[in-house]
């Protein structure tokens, strides 16, 4: 008898890519310039450095099991009851524990594809099935998502701005959705990029859906524009009873006294936040001209990275760049083998980019 459930053959292992110095020092370059995990170019906000230092003689004790006042601050700032409200080590891990709350082997979850791989990976974890829906145009098809829902469909996930290709749903389409997506179905509005957004026409998936009543998880998370990702502190917020659930299964202690702390202090910093999202509206219009500059043709983006089709095989070009002391990130796990993935990050680090790119690429005509 097997001792690993039948589910986890054919699973990848997650394969880290090397520290960013201990590859400087393989490759005996002078510098190393990682573009390729959508995380924001600037630290955690002064108050967050501020908060875990005045923590940090506490860290003998476990951190606050409940995040109690994490969730109320957040409940405030949402208009919603704390028991709306769940913590856990990013929003990644809000989708691992919602996949154990609802998933019996056999159940469908539908998304679109390429899009963020855990909706897949912990979909098949649990023995049940994916049902990948292709995006149009790198955008997600909501009338196919609604056409592929069938009777054992639990979890409908719809990620806006979408990773990898950073393209958003509009309200509109959302609001068309909402009102003909079965009642048996759950939707998770993924806005881990909500921050970096103004367009108009992008919701607000609390205020506008869960606040409304709709069968939805939204979800959101301090790892980016909030400078917070090795921390790994996110949240979701719904119904009260779903987050009951998804509490029933989640470690206790999962979300660390930093953490909670950290993100705690961020909440009240909105000149910052208004700061960076400028900086990241300048750095994705410089990002996409070097792009162009060099052939490739992004889609539109309101997140902080950039997709691009590249080839049959984005690897060839993703270890040339990495020989060339940048990191990006091929975007094959997400479901686009001939794509790459590059996140915005400083004026220098994106120049840095376009030159390495533009030398790869005059090595690539050459041959």
């Amino acid at each position: 008898m097997a001792l690993h459930r039948a589910a986890l053959d054919g699973l990848v292992p997650y394969e880290p890519g090397k520290p960013e110095e201990e590859l400087q020092r393989e490759l005996g370059l002078d510098r190393v310039v990682k573009l390729a995990s959508n995380e924001g170019p600037w630290g955690p906000f002064p108050a967050a450095l501020e908060a875990m230092e005045r923590s940090a003689r506490g860290l003998n004790r476990y951190p606050d099991g409940g995040a109690f006042h994490l969730r109320n601050a957040l409940a405030e700032r949402h208009g919603v009851d704390t028991a709306s409200v769940v913590t856990a080590a990013g929003a990644d891990a809000v989708i691992g524990h919602l996949s154990l709350a609802t998933l019996d082997p056999g159940d469908e979850v539908v998304t679109a594809w390429p899009s963020f791989i855990s909706y897949v990976l912990d979909t098949l974890k649990l023995g049940a099935v994916p049902q990948k829906v292709p995006l149009v145009d790198d955008h997600y098809d909501l009338e196919a998502l609604l056409a592929a829902i069938g009777p054992r469909t639990k979890l409908v996930y719809i990620a806006t701005p979408n990773n990898p290709t950073g393209t958003m749903t509009t309200r509109s389409q959302l609001d068309s959705y909402f009102d003909r997506v079965p009642e048996h179905v759950l939707t998770v509005l993924d806005q881990a990029y909500f921050e970096y957004i103004e367009q108009p026409d992008y919701p607000d998936g609390v205020e506008e859906y869960t606040k409304a009543g709709r069968r939805v998880l939204v979800l959101r998370t301090f790892s980016k524009i909030y400078g917070l990702a090795g921390l790994r502190v996110g949240y979701a917020v719904g119904a009260a009873g779903l987050v009951t659930a998804i509490s029933k299964v989640r470690r206790a202690f999962d979300v660390n006294s930093f953490a909670q702390v950290a993100a705690l202090a961020s909440l009240d910093a909105p000149d910052e936040l208004a700061r960076r999202r400028a900086v990241n509206a300048e750095g994705l219009v410089q990002l996409e001209r070097i792009m162009r500059e060099h052939g490739l043709e992004p889609p539109p983006s309101v997140a902080n990275f950039l997709f691009a089709e590249v080839g049959e095989d984005s690897r060839p070009l993703f270890e040339q760049l990495l020989r060339e002391g940048v990191i990006v990130r091929p975007a094959g796990g997400f479901g686009a083998p001939g794509a790459i993935r590059v996140t915005v990050g400083t004026p220098d680090e994106n120049e840095l980019f376009g030159e390495a790119l533009g030398r790869v690429l005059s090595a690539v005509e050459q041959t």
